[in-house]
């Protein structure tokens, strides 16, 4: 990863707040483990059936056997428990994970999330994202804040299939750290380096921004 997307998953895992039970969605947000301390007391859960997860390994240290829904090699800590699929949707539907953590493709100014498809380009499914977002008690997103071509992902609406609606309370990006407020986007932090009118170019939608000295991360 970049140092820009390291210093956005790093301050994205200080959002873990200790007796957590979180799960970690496919792509960046894999990533938040790795910036956790070894011994931070949260119970870490992979909707592919495992919970109480530990720091990703390289493969010649690896279980083979242990991965997490993106494939990575995980290891385990005192009171794993793996499960089959039936069982980890039931952690999911009936409201048991305080926050999961996202990708995105698009989100919107009401907090509709966009992860699932582009049209055109394969996709293997939903999967487990449409339950995760509206069942979590908290859901917070981690993406670039452009795609590949440089087309803003924070939206007025979306144009992409949703996986589900007014779902996403904060959004993590390389350049800024924005809440979903009743109002639409608000900026909360910047990266170091990164100025307010970057990230309003960025957004495509309004951007409210506080008065005063805005944090950098």
């Amino acid at each position: 990863m970049s140092d820009a997307r390291k210093r956005m998953v790093a301050r994205a895992a200080s959002e873990i707040e200790p007796g957590m039970v979180v799960n970690l969605g496919i792509g960046l947000p894999t990533k938040v483990i790795d910036h956790l301390p070894g011994d931070f007391p949260v119970c870490l859960h992979t909707e592919n059936g495992l919970s109480g997860i530990g720091p990703t390994l390289p493969p010649d240290r690896a279980d083979r056997n242990l991965i997490d829904a993106g494939g990575a090699y995980v290891s385990t800590v005192p009171g794993s428990a793996f499960f089959d699929s039936a069982v980890s949707f039931a952690l999911v539907r009936s409201g048991r994970l305080d926050l999961t953590m996202l990708g995105a493709f698009e989100v919107s100014q009401s907090g509709d999330l966009a992860n699932w498809k582009i049209p055109g380009k394969f996709s293997p499914g939903a999967g487990g994202g449409i339950e995760l977002a509206q069942k979590a008690r908290r859901v917070v997103v981690l993406t670039t804040h452009t795609d590949r071509e440089g087309n803003p992902k924070l939206k007025e609406a979306c144009v992409l299939p949703v996986t589900a609606r007014r779902c996403v309370s904060r959004i993590f990006t390389e350049l800024a750290v924005v809440d979903v407020t009743p109002e639409g986007f608000a900026l909360r932090e910047r990266a170091e380096g990164v100025s307010v009118a970057e990230i309003a170019d960025a957004t495509a939608a309004p951007l409210t921004v506080p008065a005063g000295e805005i944090p950098t991360f």
